[in-house]
């Protein structure tokens, strides 16, 4: 069984708030119901967080989870979560949309190696929610889309050791995502699906 160590849970519409600390606000987030609570809504042209931390710094294993809602209306290429450098090492959790469906890439780079997980016929339909989870296990890495495994691939790789996370956007403000992301965790483990979040 997994330990799950998390290093980062953040509730987004807890973290929005006038005056919040090492927090960023980009454009004009708005919130919408989620559950009992409420998740933060991206307009996909201008709405992106920047948070002064990088969770994944110096591990060897981690899952990234979201708990998100791909919105109609976007563009074709966007980033929703943005880990590291904005050039150099990083973690990227993208998709990419049609008018009607979506599908996932997840984007590593470490030094001169990099690797791309994404495949076009993997399709989801947009406006639904969905559990989305890019987990590295000392270099396997997998993604998950509600607790099924999608795509999986093999970097040798060193660990991430500077940065900041955007979410809803690219760190240099490009690729905007346009939906709602109620929850974002991650864990300093390979978390097997069983202990993934749950919605």
């Amino acid at each position: 069984m997994n330990k799950n160590i998390t290093n980062a849970e953040w509730i987004l519409s807890k973290i929005v708030k006038p005056g919040a600390k090492n927090i960023k606000i980009t454009g004009k987030p708005g919130t919408v119901k989620f559950q009992e609570s409420l998740a933060v809504t991206f307009n996909g042209s201008s709405d992106g967080i920047t948070i002064d931390k990088m969770p994944i710094e110096g591990l060897h294993e981690f899952t990234i989870e979201l708990i998100f809602n791909p919105a109609s209306g976007g563009n074709f290429e966007q980033r929703f979560l943005h880990c590291g450098e904005v050039q150099g090492d990083r973690v990227l959790l993208e998709l990419r949309a049609t008018p009607t469906h979506w599908y996932s890439d997840a984007f590593i780079k470490t030094g001169e190696d990099q690797l791309a997980l994404i495949d076009p016929g993997l399709l989801h339909s947009l406006d639904k929610w969905y559990h989305l989870a890019y987990v590295n296990d000392n270099g396997k890495f997998s993604t998950y889309v509600n607790g099924k495994k999608e795509l999986e691939g093999h970097l040798n790789i060193t660990t991430l050791k500077s940065g900041k996370t955007s979410v809803g956007m690219r760190q240099n403000e490009v690729s905007w995502f346009r939906g709602a992301i109620y929850k974002i965790r991650i864990s300093s483990s390979a978390l097997k699906p069983e202990s993934f979040l749950k919605f």
